[in-house]
């Protein structure tokens, strides 16, 4: 595989692109952690800085995870709910609250539709839903009105393998959210999966 050669020096929080702009925004996702022992995500801006990150120490099961920005706060928590009558579901928290989810991710197997992804109850936030292959690092995330928001792209040719791609994100969309998803569907689709020491059928 291509080396990765980032700029290591973190950018304000306040860069961290999470705001509606003309153009999309364009990350390159890194499936490695920068600490060592552990797994997880890097994620770097088109500038090559670092924008987020994720650490899981290979001691967890991978059932919680952290997405953090350049500085390392949390912005979003993502936890696998336990005995779903509805299949395999992980819960979208902000920050590091863990009480009140504000997107759930649900496993779909039927048709195109690969996840579902809801707002939690009291929420105003759209739903949408996630179409294509993971495993290829191939797959849109798409508005209730059937607009592409957000886009898993493979590699750059110059880049082998799949633990390099790319999220191409749509003006509008929080950026933030659009790697959350990201992490669920790592933990729900890739085989074996990154972030955990076991995998679902």
């Amino acid at each position: 595989m291509a080396r990765v050669h980032p700029n290591m020096v973190p950018r304000p929080a306040s860069a961290v692109v999470d705001r509606a702009e003309e153009a999309p925004t364009t990350l390159t996702v890194w499936r490695k952690s920068l600490l060592f022992d552990c797994k997880g995500f890097t994620v770097y801006d088109p500038s090559g800085n670092l924008a987020y990150r994720v650490d899981s120490y290979a001691s967890e099961n991978g059932d919680e995870v952290v997405l953090m920005d350049a500085a390392g706060r949390p912005a979003f928590t993502v936890r696998r709910k336990r005995f779903s009558l509805q299949g395999e579901q992980w819960l979208v928290f902000a920050g590091e609250e863990t009480r009140r989810p504000v997107y759930a991710i649900r496993r779909n197997g039927r048709g195109k539709t690969m996840a579902n992804v809801t707002a939690c109850a009291g929420g105003t936030s759209p739903s949408y839903e996630v179409e294509g292959s993971y495993a290829r690092r191939c797959c849109v995330l798409y508005d209730g009105e059937r607009r592409a928001v957000a886009e898993v792209r493979p590699s750059p040719k110059e880049v082998v393998g799949t633990d390099v791609f790319r999220l191409v994100v749509q003006p509008g969309v929080g950026v933030s959210f659009a790697m959350a998803v990201v992490v669920a569907l790592e933990q729900m689709f890739a085989r074996p999966s990154l972030l955990r020491s076991w995998s679902t059928a």
